[in-house]
């Protein structure tokens, strides 16, 4: 499929294209070690929104204490600077089935989009390690942008609504990396812009697959939920922002 088929349905979805300005200071040198860290935090946040909503919803504790230790090198790299690059290449995933819980309302489907998004996610996690290894870029921790917690503020808070406003704050965070990935990566160097054009390829199903998961578990029709957190994306990414990330709004600054 050729790169235009894989972007249609993504920026048909979305509210609004990344501003220019973003892309005009994401290609500054200055900004590539932030670009680059930022970008792999959210490879492993995906990973871990994905664990979560297992454990929480899908999964017996066996199996939740197995997606735990899958995670674990992982975080134990970034978060306490344990292990080496060399040692996260082959690692492997999960060894036994995954065990629904009898009182689990959400199914096989959920564990199967959770458990192939976490290993995608993770594979490109190690791939951005592997870029800023090459570029000499160190990780350093950095503060969260506002995207992520902009969206979750206006998630309710009862059940089954809780999980449908996830999945579909999920659809546009991952529809949005995706556009950016294209957005990018004509403007860098070939390295840097042949993976962002692997990640696209590799990632544009993942918001039909969370959109799918909350139509399944709704039951109903969803399309104003996914209507008003389209609204609130389509603002947290064209509004002002001072703190450049991936996922930040319209730079304030001057590049």
């Amino acid at each position: 499929m050729n790169l235009d088929n894989l972007i249609q349905p993504i920026t048909s979805f979305l509210n609004c294209s990344t501003p220019n300005e973003w892309i005009a200071a994401a290609i500054q040198p200055e900004n590539l070690d932030v670009l680059l860290i930022d970008h792999m935090i959210c490879e492993l946040k995906a990973a871990q929104t994905a664990m979560w909503l297992m454990r929480k919803y899908a999964v017996d504790k066996a199996s939740g204490d197995q997606l735990l230790a899958w995670l674990s090198p992982y975080e134990n790299f970034i978060y306490k600077r344990e292990g080496r690059l060399e040692d996260l290449r082959d690692l492997k995933g999960i060894s036994k089935k995954l065990v629904i819980r009898p009182d689990s309302k959400y199914g096989q489907d959920l564990v199967d989009k959770m458990v192939m998004l976490i290993r995608e996610e993770l594979h490109h996690f190690y791939q951005v390690l592997e870029i800023m290894e090459e570029k000499g870029v160190d990780y350093r921790s950095i503060t969260p942008g506002r995207y992520a917690k902009g969206m979750m503020r206006h998630v309710k808070t009862h059940e089954p609504d809780t999980l449908i406003d996830k999945l579909i704050c999920g659809a546009y965070i991952e529809a949005r990396s995706c556009e950016r990935f294209a957005k990018l990566a004509p403007h860098v160097e070939k390295r840097l812009g042949d993976f962002y054009v692997s990640l696209l390829r590799s990632e544009a199903r993942h918001f039909q697959d969370y959109l799918v998961l909350a139509e399944e578990i709704a039951g109903h029709d969803i399309s104003e939920r996914i209507v008003y957190f389209g609204k609130v994306e389509a603002e947290l990414i064209s509004t002002p922002d001072s703190d450049f990330k991936f996922h930040s709004g319209l730079p304030v600054f001057i590049v």
